[in-house]
């Protein structure tokens, strides 16, 4: 299946529907099969001991499947998580940023499941693994146009 959405319209689009954290969250790379995600890591991103937040983790491990479902599917904001699994591997640095490797393990009619790898940038050793699952709007419906 090709991209419906490129890395600037997927952009723009989260600008859109998510103007509270588009910042937070970079699209580095796209194609059909996968995307990289960049989370700019900030203060406001750090837990106590100078790592990471596993919620901040979760959040760009959540957003990095909703790009991915939206640049292949489209415009389907009101696609929602129904189910997710994180297992933190290692520390996260702090001082840098994180960097979310995903890939579609199945986009279908109704339910996507995406898996993503994420790294303190400049590492090749994974911090975390996240596999979340997205219910989505039926075609045609309301909910798949919004947008």
């Amino acid at each position: 299946m090709s991209l419906v959405m490129n890395r600037e319209d997927l952009t723009d689009y989260m600008r859109q529907v998510f103007p509270q954290v588009h910042r937070d969250f970079v699209v580095e790379e796209l194609n059909e099969d996968s995307i990289v995600m960049r989370l700019v890591v900030e203060d406001r991103h750090l837990r106590p001991g100078g790592t990471v937040s596993g919620p901040s983790m979760f959040g760009l491990a959540d957003v990095s499947v909703y790009a991915m479902v939206l640049a292949r599917k489209g415009r389907q904001s009101l696609a929602v998580t129904t189910n997710s699994s994180l297992d933190f591997l290692r520390k996260p640095e702090g001082g840098k940023d994180m960097i979310a490797h995903c890939r579609l393990l199945k986009l279908g009619r109704s339910l996507a499941v995406g898996d993503v790898l994420m790294f303190s940038d400049g590492s090749d050793k994974p911090v975390a693994r996240a596999t979340m699952t997205y219910s989505l709007p039926p075609e045609g419906s309301a909910a798949a146009a919004f947008g």
